[in-house]
């Protein structure tokens, strides 16, 4: 399922496309669960909360209240931009609207659970050589028609941050065909081995916002970037230091995705600093169990 050329592309570019990972039967579970908890779905006014990939709005969005920092064992919704009008009301119905689900997919919902747990990933993680790997988080990304929001260039490590670096892969899964028209991922190839020059961290206790920057993000060319369409059922492996970006999705065909990420706990030391924390209600959960 995982071959030792598609192995030895993901080390040399950062990344690799497996067609046919999943089956169509297995996307469609997940699609299904997750109109289930969108129709369950009740968040607070006040704690509606738009998603952005752009700092200041980030800074601004995730960093005004503990929604999002608390999300890590928990399953919450964020939003798309644009879509509640002055008094918070859905100016869109609410399945139209969301950014994304997450953080504890993986560890709240079995169908998730069934599938980040499965044997073929199993599989890949013994062939990337992972001893201890633990699931950190896990989000359903929409990428809504017509309002998708773009996701800036990027690297999965600014966010999940371990030293030494390298520690973090994503598995990235199209409940949907992901392409160009729809907005999937782009990459710069090979960019995973010139490290970070960028993290976002907790603040100190009592200070606002909640989440902060430290250094600057590269400006990258856009003719330095790969596109990476996948069909249904395809992963996505993604280093944690790769740069990747997506456009908004301008069409009217919705890009929905499965991922998670992955930690090498052995010898790796998880930042204290890092927006997402374990709990004692959800340590990181063992892959291999």
């Amino acid at each position: 399922m995982f071959t030792d050329d598609q192995f030895a592309r993901f080390l040399e570019f950062g990344f690799v496309v497996v067609e046919g990972f999943f089956t169509v039967e297995e996307c469609d579970s997940l699609r299904t669960r997750i109109s289930e908890i969108i129709d369950e779905m009740d968040v607070p006014q006040h704690l509606l909360t738009e998603f952005s990939t752009q700092e200041k709005e980030q800074t601004e969005a995730q960093g005004n209240t503990d929604y999002f920092l608390s999300s890590g064992d928990k399953i919450r919704f964020f939003f798309e931009k644009g879509v509640f009008d002055s008094k918070g009301d859905f100016l869109l119905p609410k399945e139209k609207s969301l950014n994304k689900i997450g953080h504890a997919l993986h560890a709240r919902e079995l169908a998730f659970k069934n599938l980040t747990f499965s044997p073929k990933v199993k599989e890949v993680a013994q062939k990337l050589d992972l001893k201890e790997p633990v699931i950190v988080q896990s989000m359903y990304i929409f990428k809504q028609p017509g309002i998708g929001g773009e996701v800036t260039p990027h690297q999965d490590a600014t966010f999940l941050y371990t030293e030494p670096l390298g520690s973090i892969t994503g598995f990235w899964i199209a409940i949907e065909d992901a392409t160009e028209e729809n907005g999937c991922l782009w990459f710069i190839p090979g960019s995973h081995k010139a490290g970070i020059t960028r993290r976002m961290l907790r603040s100190p206790k009592g200070e606002q916002p909640l989440i902060k920057f430290m250094g600057q993000e590269r400006n990258y060319p856009d003719d330095e970037f790969i596109s990476a369409p996948v069909k249904k059922g395809g992963l996505i492996l993604i280093h944690g230091q790769v740069v990747h970006k997506s456009a908004l999705n301008t069409s009217d065909k919705s890009r929905h995705a499965y991922t998670f990420h992955i930690m090498e706990s052995r010898d790796s030391h998880w930042s204290e600093e890092n927006w997402l924390q374990p709990t004692p209600e959800l340590p990181f959960s063992p892959l291999y169990t």
